[in-house]
């Protein structure tokens, strides 16, 4: 299914006036042995798509409660490999999107090709890749192409209009604008500029806009939703699933929407 499954679950989902509401979570965080599960308890929540971070020892976009849940999950033996082998049992049953969030240096280990095409044998939907920049995409671009997986590209705040326009239009699935500079993590406020850099996205994209980093309350994700599709909400959920609130996380999305 890959970018047609992200298409149609959101589009139903906006056709119901829903805000799109991605969780991040770090595959592995607390044992593979829950990823199942988290997965059906997100699905059951009423989430759009969910964003599976690859525990990796260089995070280089994720702040501390990421990169701490990341040691924790390299701990328990997680990496790339297991991950699909996880993924693939129940992927008939999965109605939610599954969006893979690494770093460029495990895809290559995999080996590229057979990366894009285990992907797509165990229903990952789409790719997310911080530190591979417009400029060197093509290295991936065709592989996840062939195999329909979605290339979600990542558009900042620091960006050239001309560059956010060129990003945005090649974007699948949807576009992750980050909202904040600077790494992952919940904030207080959003600046205003935000606002009219997600409308002016809005604008350039064919794909929904959903707006990540530093979105930690229900009143954030609305806030930001009025000006795009919906958020990608990371730290903030990473968190309350290590200290178990699986309430708090239900009730953090079902505010959201």
């Amino acid at each position: 299914m890959g970018k047609e499954k992200i298409k149609n679950y959101f589009n139903n989902k906006l056709a119901n006036n829903e805000n799109l509401f991605v969780p991040y979570i770090v595959a592995g965080d607390g044992g593979l042995n829950k990823l199942k599960s988290r997965i059906e308890f997100l699905e059951e929540s009423g989430v759009a798509a969910i964003e599976l971070g690859i525990p990796f020892s260089d995070p280089v976009a994720d702040g501390p409660i990421i990169q701490e849940a990341s040691i924790r999950a390299l701990e328990y033996g997680t990496t790339l490999a297991k991950v699909l082998e996880i993924l693939e049992p129940f992927k008939e049953e999965r109605k939610v999107p599954i969006i893979l969030m690494t770093y460029i240096n495990p895809i290559y280990a995999y080996g590229i090709e057979k990366f894009a095409a285990d992907c797509e044998q165990v229903g990952v939907d789409g790719l997310i890749i911080p530190d591979v920049p417009l400029e060197e995409e093509a290295l991936v671009a065709e592989s996840f192409s062939k195999h329909h997986i979605a290339f979600i590209r990542l558009a900042a705040l620091t960006s050239t209009p001309d560059r956010l326009k060129k990003i945005a239009r090649r974007s699948e699935g949807f576009l992750y604008a980050v909202s904040v500079t600077g790494t992952t993590g919940a904030r207080e406020t959003h600046h205003e500029r935000v606002y009219s850099y997600l409308e002016t996205l809005k604008k350039y994209s064919n794909v929904p806009v959903l707006a990540g980093f530093g979105v930690s309350s229900s009143e954030q994700a609305h806030e930001l939703s009025k000006h795009c599709d919906g958020v990608i909400v990371g730290s903030k959920i990473v968190d309350l699933l290590h200290q178990e609130k699986d309430e708090e996380v239900r009730a953090l999305i079902k505010d959201s929407l």
